[in-house]
């Protein structure tokens, strides 16, 4: 075998030994909401996120947090602030957040399923939120972009 054999060879050889990003990890990071759809029934309802607000979530191997608040610092009608968070499962296309901590206290010890699809830095996730002592029960689908 002659030298550039050996050396195609060896590069191919290494570049099927490093490890591609899997969809688990490509999940774990820091995501921005942008926009939020809740169906119940026949109800749509669409929140842009971008407006007056922002959310974002945090995503480890192990565990999530979510953060969101409104950009007015509190001081009008708009004020809002939000936290949660707790373990998270993650598959190759589902996972399954585990709400152990929420400033809503009724929503804390619920289990909620998702899909999700990463196309690029845009994350979208959908699922039933279901809480049964609060009449909840709605897909809920949700468009989030990576923050570096």
């Amino acid at each position: 075998m002659n030298q550039t054999a050996i050396a195609i060879l060896l590069i191919g050889t290494v570049g099927a030994c490093t490890p591609k990003e899997t969809s688990t990890q490509a999940l774990v990071g820091t995501w921005k909401l942008l926009s939020g759809t809740t169906i119940k029934g026949n109800d749509t309802t669409r929140t842009d996120y971008t407006k007056g607000q922002e959310m974002i979530k945090i995503i480890s191997p192990t565990h999530f947090a979510f953060l969101r608040h409104d950009l007015q610092h509190g001081k009008d009608s708009t004020a809002d602030y939000s936290a949660g968070g707790g373990r998270v499962t993650i598959g190759e296309k589902n996972y399954t957040e585990y709400l152990d901590y929420f400033n809503v206290r009724e929503w804390e010890g619920g289990k909620f399923d998702f899909e999700y699809h990463i196309s690029g830095d845009t994350l979208t996730i959908t699922g039933i939120e279901k809480v049964e002592k609060l009449g909840v029960n709605h897909l809920n689908i949700e468009t989030y972009i990576r923050q570096k």
